[in-house]
């Protein structure tokens, strides 16, 4: 390989690969189809719509219309166990060219592969890649997202779906546009954000945990640009459609505090009465100090129910599991295979009661079976909202009630999950009013003749 084929081996493709859909599924609903036109006819897209909505069997009928049009492979990437779900969804809608491949070998035009199998695959193979629940591209840095990322730039289509791209994790959309081909997560952080700085102007502008801030005088053009390349709604009157299918029943969020047990502060010294966790490491000791106490006032308020047990470290797994003999515990140490077949099993009815961390199983699983959970809250807006959204969903017929259970010291995280869930609301009224928006990028044309560098001449 020569210097020229290395740094054309970095580049995207760029063409325009859209064209007309070919099939759609009869009893697809009209946004449904509408979305799935968009995307076909844009060749890459990212497909941002909140859970329950379809995006199953709208990643699937985009599937299909690839084959159809080139007789070609596509890839479809999912989370942990939830490749089933699609296979259900496809013999519902009449797709039978369809596998789920867990080894690397492959026969079918649509193949569904659990992130964690990747390398088994070789990108050549496929012509198209959808990544389910895309949020994991977020870890920018992580190898993860570098893996995905260098599979699918040569990969003519590409579609992103996930429910919550996180409102204060404007990284997560810059890293999505970077693997759609359009611009990378740094230059539209230098185009449209500021970094958080240590002045109060600054702070008070950025939400709790935020690292960057839209500049004022960006804002339209970065919600115009973001539609250039997605689509995002939280129902299918965002975009001109009847919700009339789409009425979910009530859901009931309890908070339960319980008492801190730490009297003392970082330095060692004595308080008269426990003191709110204000840094990430008092965080971490008020969690640490209130295990035992949030565990077992999880187990009072589930007992007797289908229940989820939504955990974040792998001590507060195991003083749950100690106290509910009956639940199913799934730990990141168990092969894959192991957590799929309890994920199944509990989405089938034969575990009534299942201990998990939503970093595990928090996306993509539906559990509308299940309408009770309790739950131990982090700084994440998106780990805390996927974890409700696994019940309380299109298909749920029963009220959800989640049990949110913190100690009186973790009153922050409840402040910045509000933040958060507002600035959501805020980042999705922003996108829908801009959904017909044009954004115009200027590019700098260089006119100079490329020069190999001397000591590589010859």
């Amino acid at each position: 390989m020569n210097y020229h084929e290395f740094i054309g081996s970095k580049r995207h493709t760029a063409n325009n690969y859209g064209f007309e859909p070919i099939w759609m599924p009869e009893d697809m609903f009209d946004f449904q189809s509408h979305i799935t036109g968009k995307s076909l006819r844009r060749g890459r897209m990212g497909i941002f719509i909140d859970t329950g909505l379809g995006k199953t069997r709208i990643a699937l009928t985009i599937a299909q219309n690839i084959a159809l049009k080139t007789n070609r492979k596509t890839l479809i990437l999912t989370p942990l166990a939830v490749a089933f779900q699609f296979l259900k969804e496809a013999e519902a809608i009449g797709i039978d060219d369809i596998e789920h491949c867990k080894d690397g070998k492959h026969t079918k035009k649509i193949v569904l592969c659990n992130y964690e199998r990747l390398h088994y695959l070789d990108c050549n193979d496929f012509e198209c890649v959808i990544c389910d629940e895309s949020s994991i591209l977020k870890n920018f840095s992580g190898k993860t997202k570098a893996q995905i990322t260098e599979f699918v730039k040569k990969t003519p289509y590409r579609f992103l779906m996930s429910a919550t791209p996180a409102p204060n994790d404007f990284i997560e959309l810059g890293t999505s546009s970077e693997a759609l081909g359009g611009m990378g997560h740094i230059d539209m952080l230098t185009r449209f954000f500021r970094s958080v700085g240590d002045t109060i102007d600054s702070r008070a502008k950025a939400g709790i945990g935020e690292k960057y801030y839209l500049k004022p005088h960006a804002r339209r053009d970065f919600f115009e640009w973001v539609n250039t390349w997605a689509v995002m709604i939280k129902m299918p009157s965002d975009i001109g459609y009847s919700d009339d299918r789409y009425i979910l029943p009530a859901l009931t969020e309890n908070v339960h505090m319980v008492d801190s047990v730490n009297l003392t502060n970082e330095i060692g010294q004595l308080m008269l009465v426990p003191i709110v966790a204000e840094s990430m490491s008092e965080i971490r000791r008020e969690q640490r100090s209130t295990e035992q106490t949030r565990c077992e006032k999880s187990v009072e308020l589930a007992r007797g129910k289908a229940a989820v047990y939504w955990c974040n470290t792998n001590s507060e797994s195991a003083l749950l599991k100690s106290a509910d003999r009956e639940a199913a515990e799934i730990i990141g140490s168990q092969s894959v295979e192991q957590k799929e077949e309890l994920l199944k099993a509990f989405s089938d009815g034969e575990v009534v009661r299942l201990i998990t961390k939503s970093s595990i199983t928090g996306m993509g699983l539906n559990w509308q079976h299940c309408n009770y959970s309790a739950l131990f809250p982090t700084w994440s807006y998106e780990s805390y909202y996927q974890a409700v959204r696994r019940f309380w969903r299109f298909g749920q017929t029963r009220d959800v009630t989640i049990d949110i259970v913190l100690s009186k010291g973790q009153e922050r995280i409840m402040q910045a999950l509000n933040e958060k869930k507002i600035k959501t609301a805020e980042l999705y009224k922003s996108l829908i009013s801009n959904i017909n928006a044009k954004y115009n990028q200027s590019r700098e044309t260089h006119t100079e003749s490329f020069k190999t560098p001397e000591f590589l001449a010859g």
